[in-house]
């Protein structure tokens, strides 16, 4: 206010952190080495020693892939992705769901195998649209060709809750319904935690899942209870540390556009105490 003068002051802890900084002997690199050792990793605080994060190059635009993204489909070339039996439709930078000759589904499966992921895709359900609740708009990503989250047309479709778009199928509903009306994009961001198995075959820890939809939480770290089935129980039985990502076709024609992953590495992975008793 005029005629008056403010005092600025810093926090108690900020002051602190600049009295350290300035205390302290300068390095070559930035950072300390005479600090306490972290809980369960052999670095310091503050550690100049320890390895730097690996520069990646984000995309030009949001939802573009970064530089070390795995391309799936770029719009294009299906090259990295095969059906069970009749070729899906490419057309106008997307790809569609094709029902296999005779009946039943055709899924379009990659041929590369992952295990954790991050994988970014976006779909879009058909306009106008047809029929309603579970025969509409349906299909899914399923990783490692087992876990598999919902996509469905969710806008003013009401079904059940732990199937509708943004949920893991069979379990988990998802947070809210952030759905887009039929015939637009929409967008799925997720990390995927794939299980980890003993030698002898049993179950350390569940999938894990992390999911937006639109840009909206709809999963935040939720297990799975094992292989996606219909109207059971879901149960883990052992396999390998990667398999095929999977886009179901449900009998419904629904597209894809920009699609890609991050292989993540072991560090990547989330824990807490009860993950490690096991």
């Amino acid at each position: 206010m005029k005629g008056k003068h403010v005092k600025l002051t810093l926090p108690i802890a900020a002051l602190a952190l600049t009295a350290a900084s300035e205390s302290a002997p300068a390095q070559d690199k930035p950072g300390f080495r005479d600090t306490p050792t972290i809980p369960g990793t052999r670095w310091k605080v503050h550690d100049a020693d320890r390895p730097h994060p690996t520069v990646v190059t984000p995309a030009a635009q949001p939802g573009g892939a970064p530089s070390d993204a795995v391309i799936l489909f770029d719009g294009a070339s299906l090259d990295a992705w095969q059906a069970q039996q009749t070729p899906w439709t490419v057309a106008d930078g997307a790809v569609t769901s094709r029902p296999r000759a005779g009946g039943g589904e055709n899924a379009l499966i990659s041929k590369a195998s992952f295990g954790d992921v991050q994988l970014h895709l976006e779909f879009r359900s058909p306009n106008p649209p047809e029929k309603s609740s579970q025969d509409r708009g349906n299909s899914g990503i399923w990783f490692m060709q087992r876990y598999e989250i919902q996509i469905l047309d969710g806008y003013n479709n009401p079904t059940y809750a732990d199937g509708t778009v943004g949920a893991i199928y069979g379990s988990t509903p998802p947070l809210v319904n952030p759905s887009r009306k039929p015939g637009e994009w929409q967008s799925y961001d997720i990390v995927f935690e794939r299980p980890r198995f003993a030698a002898d075959g049993k179950l350390l820890r569940p999938a894990y899942i992390t999911a937006f939809l639109n840009g909206v939480l709809v999963q935040n770290r939720q297990p799975w209870l094992g292989t996606t089935v219909w109207r059971q129980i879901a149960k883990y039985e052992a396999h390998g540390d990667a398999a095929p990502i999977q886009l179901q076709d449900h009998n419904s024609p629904v597209s894809f556009r920009n699609i890609w992953v991050r292989p993540l590495p072991e560090a990547a992975a989330s824990h807490d105490q009860q993950d490690e008793k096991k």
